[in-house]
């Protein structure tokens, strides 16, 4: 029977290699060996064997026969798709979510966006904040949670974080210029507090579909300029 340590070592590599895959340290379609990941990450093979399997359940790695485990690729169809499906099941979540919200969900909530509005969103070195993701994550996830059935709450997040690879294509502050995040959130945050559903679910259905826009716009920069200039076509 695994002990408490080991547990707790477990679940450690996983937010690592979880955080590492969403800030894009492992490239999209890039290879997860175990023995590299156990040397990078200072891990027995055991607890990496145990993390990998995780990432595959949630939406962030795959894994076939003969070819290992594969950080997820991405491709602006999948793009398209994660976004429909998100706004799809989200929009009915967050319903459910601001009609069953105790007070405690609204206390919940009004920190998490407190937080998420007090975190820059880069870092001194330029690239988007590991702090800022996971306040961003966090707002998010809070937002559902006044919703009762936790297999719904579950599959958004899922989703959620299998579109968060995406923010590889777009962490320049040019992009996240083209846009008032901040306004976004406290929009949602503002209708939500006040019960208003139609209200909070046309936000977050924009604020989800802006964020699309935003990368596939993107990545067709990317494109364009993979095409003058030949090599990978984007970076993360």
């Amino acid at each position: 029977m695994a002990t408490t340590s080991s547990m707790t070592r477990a679940e450690e590599i996983y937010q690592r290699l979880r955080a590492d895959i969403l800030n894009g340290r492992h490239e999209p379609g890039s290879r997860l060996r175990v023995e590299a990941l156990k040397d990078s990450y200072g891990a027995s093979s055991g607890v990496i064997r145990e993390a990998l399997p995780r990432l595959v359940g949630q939406g962030l790695a795959t894994f076939a026969p003969q070819r290992g485990f594969r950080v997820v690729t991405v491709s602006p169809e999948r793009l398209q798709e994660l976004t429909e499906a998100r706004v799809f099941i989200e929009t009915h979540v967050v319903r459910e979510s601001v009609a069953a919200g105790t007070i405690e969900w609204e206390s919940d909530l009004l920190a998490a966006h407190h937080h998420l509005a007090r975190t820059p969103y880069f870092s001194d070195d330029g690239a988007l904040s590991e702090r800022w993701l996971n306040a961003h994550a966090r707002f998010h996830r809070v937002l559902l949670e006044g919703c009762p059935n936790r297999q719904l709450r579950d599959i958004a997040t899922q989703l959620r974080d299998a579109a968060e690879v995406y923010r590889c294509w777009a962490r320049t502050p040019a992009e996240h210029s083209h846009r008032d995040v901040a306004a976004e959130h406290q929009m949602i945050c503002d209708h939500a507090i006040a019960r208003d559903v139609p209200a909070v679910v046309e936000a977050l259905s924009q604020h989800i579909n802006i964020t699309t826009q935003l990368l596939l716009d993107d990545y067709g920069r990317h494109e364009e300029k993979g095409k003058q200039d030949p090599g990978p076509p984007f970076g993360c």
